[in-house]
């Protein structure tokens, strides 16, 4: 063994040690899956190699001949994965076996509910890679060497999987890494060729270069040992050039779980091959859940770029508009040069005719599984609903696509679940409806009863309840759908349209010229704290609503803004009162003017609260009231 210089004992970074602690328990009925983490980070190590040796081919130090070795020693009881990749540094190792440079990871932590069952689904997200090697192994050693550096360069990390590791400076003659796993008592079966075998060809026979098992043969006289030979045990031909009739969809979920560092199957995907004036082809996929770090806008996102079958970059987000940034997959083109970087694939124009393709083919794939598997489109959208949501925004081509895509609650639904599209939603209009109807809101259970629905209930109309912090802002982008353009009930001056029959428009004009002169009072009483004051079409049992103006923000946007520090524009809400009701017609028989002062003021701030807003001066509001019941109990 070499000699080691310059060894120091350090520890590993807190959450490792947390996540060491969760994996080994919470993974262990899956354990073979080490072996498929291995496997996938010595391939990218071997991928990086070929694309660096691209400008740099005196990294290849004279040994072109990539592959992945896998080998096994029974007595001493290890598993010992090798590869001629680009290999590490010294400071490497630190920073990728000590710690875990991914955004959020404290977040991430903290989500730990400490439910093995559950927890396990939470690290499939995180990805895990390297350490599952903790899962079998009591002690793991790695032995690296980047490529380029000199053979004294080389270092050698250990560690027991508990609270440090050691990294000394070794002698290592070839350039890439090897893994030795320790196996811990009882894990002996993956000592064994036969196993190691059968694992390989489950989860690694798509890796694109050969994963090498020794083979034994017999000895030639005169040898102690019989001599080692090496052969390939997996097909070691890129996924995603072969032809869609030949690949198992065991085959494509697997090679999902590599790229994507995923434990789950994806719910979805869609490989092509295009040809003509662009050819490229790809492999798109739909995560079953979503990543911890779907909204750290600095997260990586964005497909695995190939050209040639020369893999180039991770995370090329050229290829895929921001609210796709959930998709995973490969693209392989023919028609980038090989020294492509991010900065040309922004202003490249056949990256733009790529990005459109991929697009469209995503969005066809979610229609698809809406369609045809409502059930998992429900899951999807519980994950990936609200990114979805950024699309209108964000991709005016295919504004109406995405529209179809969305789920939304409706007061027909029932429930608080988004799963009415507007599909659904126009199939059961009424006749003679042209509008969308919508309300805003906090929250479900705020929005569901509110007064701003009480002429549809009557009316037996459907209004769609959007209730996410994003949606006020979505529908500024969405201004119809199939032709039916769409209305906010709590906005402006409300008209039923063809849903209102003459005799009803007739009346409704009547009594508003008959409450002209209550409408003059409420105005002089209320003052500036209103826009306008007028006799509402919308209620039918409450005694007053707060409406927006036409152009005003309403709630979600206002508290977004706040929320960013941004100066929210002054608004002034629109006072729209019942004229049928009791209340009211006490309101316009009071001749003092104090307590019609007072008793407009409490109507006010009591649509207000039913609103969801807050109250500007709430022991005014309080004092009133207290007023009115020490008159009414006096």
């Amino acid at each position: 063994m070499s000699v080691e210089t310059q060894k120091e004992t350090l520890g590993f970074q807190t959450e490792v040690k947390q996540l060491l602690h969760l994996m080994i328990h919470s993974l262990y009925s899956n354990k073979e899956i080490f072996l498929r983490e291995l496997i996938s980070n010595a391939s990218d190590a071997v991928d990086k190699l070929r694309f660096e040796a691209l400008s740099k081919p005196e990294l290849l130090e004279g040994g072109a001949e990539l592959k992945i070795r896998v080998s096994f020693d029974k007595d001493a009881k290890t598993v010992t994965l090798e590869d001629n990749g680009i290999g590490m540094s010294r400071d490497d190792v630190i920073t990728h076996l000590g710690t875990i440079a991914k955004s959020g990871t404290a977040d991430f932590m903290k989500n730990l509910s400490g439910d093995q069952k559950k927890d396990s689904h939470l690290i499939g997200q995180f990805g895990v890679g390297f350490y599952s090697a903790f899962i079998v192994a009591d002690k793991v050693d790695v032995f690296s060497r980047r490529a380029g550096a000199p053979a004294s360069e080389g270092v050698h990390w250990s560690s027991k999987g508990e609270g440090e590791f050691e990294v000394a400076t070794v002698e290592k003659a070839e350039r890439g890494t090897r893994i030795v796993l320790h196996l811990k008592s009882g894990e002996d079966e993956f000592a064994d060729g036969w196993r190691l075998r059968n694992i390989i060809k489950k989860y690694s026979d798509h890796i694109a270069l050969p994963i090498e098992l020794p083979k034994e043969v017999a000895a030639t006289e005169g040898e102690e040992q019989p001599a080692v030979e090496w052969e390939t045990v997996n097909r070691a031909s890129a996924l995603w050039t072969r032809p869609r009739t030949e690949i198992k969809d065991e085959e494509y979920q697997e090679f999902y779980k590599h790229i994507a560092h995923d434990y789950e199957n994806p719910l979805s995907w869609s490989h092509n091959k295009v040809e003509g004036k662009l050819e490229y082809s790809s492999l798109l996929y739909v995560p079953a859940r979503a990543p911890f770090d779907l909204y750290q806008r600095e997260a990586p996102k964005g497909l695995k770029l190939y050209v040639q079958r020369v893999f180039v970059m991770d995370q090329a987000e050229s290829f895929l508009p921001l609210y796709l940034r959930f998709i995973k997959g490969v693209v392989d083109s023919n028609d980038l040069s090989l020294n492509v970087s991010r900065e040309i694939l922004q202003k490249d124009p056949i990256i733009d005719s790529m990005k459109s393709a991929l697009t469209k083919r995503v969005l066809d794939m979610l229609e698809k599984l809406a369609k045809n598997e409502p059930e998992q489109y429900k899951g999807f959208w519980k994950n990936f609903g609200q990114v979805m949501k950024e699309g209108p925004a964000e991709d005016f081509a295919n504004k109406e696509k995405i529209a179809g895509l969305l789920r939304f609650a409706s007061t027909e639904s029932g429930n608080e679940e988004q799963t009415v599209s507007l599909a659904d939603y126009l199939a059961r209009a009424k006749e003679g409806q042209d509008k969308i109807y919508y309300l805003t809101g906090k929250s479900y259970s705020t929005i569901k009863d509110s007064s701003h629905l009480e002429v549809f209930t009557k009316k037996g109309i459907e209004v769609l309840l959007l209730t996410d912090r994003i949606d006020e802002w979505l529908m500024s982008y969405l201004s119809d759908f199939d032709g039916k353009s769409f209305v906010d009930v709590a906005r402006g001056d409300l008209d039923l349209g063809n849903l209102d029959s003459e005799e009803d428009k007739k009346a409704a004009e009547e009594v508003a010229k008959s409450k002209e002169g209550l409408v003059e009072r409420l105005k002089t009483a209320l003052g500036d704290a209103v826009a306008e004051v007028r006799v509402s079409h919308r209620l039918t049992d409450s005694p007053a609503i707060l409406a927006i103006g036409e152009q005003d923000l309403g709630l979600q946007m206002r508290q977004i803004l706040e929320a960013s520090g941004q100066k929210v524009p002054d608004s002034k809400p629109i006072f729209e009162f019942n004229p049928t009701h009791p209340l009211i017609e006490k309101l316009d028989n009071e001749q003092s003017d104090e307590r019609f002062g007072d008793l407009s003021r409490i109507l006010f701030d009591q649509a207000a609260l039913a609103g969801g807003e807050s109250l500007e001066d709430p022991a005014a509001y309080v004092r009133r009231l207290n007023k009115l019941l020490m008159e009414l109990t006096a």
